[in-house]
């Protein structure tokens, strides 16, 4: 299964702040088992919304240079409520700091005015290649891959 939890950027100010939306679809293949009678977007995905926004924030402010951008670390993560099929997210992710291989953000989450997901977190940014130049020509591919989907998020 393949996750991606952001639909649209709404706004982008590099290396400061990024504005993105999710809207939830009945459709999505773990909501059947998240739960059956009750379906709404696991925790862990409001989570990586935050994280995926901010991603991509890093990804413009430094002109893809990281084929890898993870989670190192998550602080304060407050889940408010829930977040049921038909619902749209919107995720504010300010920078607090961006450098060269580590950057840190507060994120929020919100739906219908009330906030649903928020954290303090960490990213670390790298390429296959820092540790093996053979997969240079991995980082690459993934690299225009990144590019290719930033155009229909953009």
């Amino acid at each position: 299964m393949r996750f991606i939890l952001i639909d649209k950027v709404v706004s982008l100010e590099a290396g400061k702040q990024i504005k993105a939306v999710k809207n939830v679809s009945l459709s999505e293949e773990y909501l059947a088992d998240h739960f059956p009678t009750f379906p709404v977007l696991p925790g862990v995905l409001l989570l990586e919304g935050l994280i995926e926004s901010a991603s991509w924030l890093v990804r413009e402010s430094e002109n893809f240079t990281h084929s890898m951008i993870l989670l190192e670390q998550a602080r304060n993560v407050k889940y408010k409520s829930f977040l049921a099929p038909g619902a749209q997210i919107q995720y504010t992710v300010d920078a607090k700091t961006i450098e060269e291989n580590v950057s840190n953000f507060v994120g929020v989450g919100v739906s219908q005015g009330e906030r649903i997901v928020e954290a303090r977190f960490g990213l670390r940014h790298f390429n296959l290649a820092d540790d093996n130049s053979a997969m240079a020509t991995v980082d690459a591919r993934v690299i225009e891959n990144l590019k290719e989907r930033w155009k229909l998020l953009a």
